[in-house]
């Protein structure tokens, strides 16, 4: 018994291009030099201060969202109102951190939210306590 021949397929022609937008002209013909603007302009800021904020910076929301805010400022409240690290608020927004530090400091400033340093661990107990304890228990 033969084995059944495979046949080739053909590859598929590429698609077609589509046209380049042209950029935009002067009025000599000559063509506008490019001028990118800001990724992120929903900074209401006039003097470009920020606060200064850790990644491990913990946010919290002081108020629910208005319904006249913007989309950034009320996902960032429904999310702050348990306390959130500006590294998850970051990663949730998938907004860069310089970006989220500008949109923070905007809130902070109008008191929509309240920037608390992170929850530090006590030392570690002194390892002669705990052998302490642990004999205790162990007498029991």
């Amino acid at each position: 018994m033969t084995p059944p021949r495979r046949k080739r397929r053909q590859p598929l022609p590429p698609p077609p291009s589509l046209p380049k937008p042209s950029a935009p002209k002067t009025a000599d013909g000559q063509a506008e030099p490019k001028n990118p603007e800001r990724l992120y302009a929903f900074a209401e800021s006039e003097d470009g201060a920020r606060a200064e904020l850790d990644l491990v910076t913990l946010i919290v929301a002081r108020s629910a969202p208005q319904p006249d805010a913007s989309p950034e400022h009320s996902v960032v409240l429904r999310l702050c109102a348990a306390p959130l690290s500006v590294a998850e608020l970051s990663a949730y927004l998938s907004l860069p951190f310089s970006a989220m530090t500008v949109l923070i400091t905007d809130m902070i400033t109008t008191g929509l939210v309240q920037a608390r340093a992170p929850i530090v661990r006590q030392a570690l107990p002194d390892r002669s306590l705990l052998e302490a304890v642990m004999h205790g228990l162990q007498r029991l």
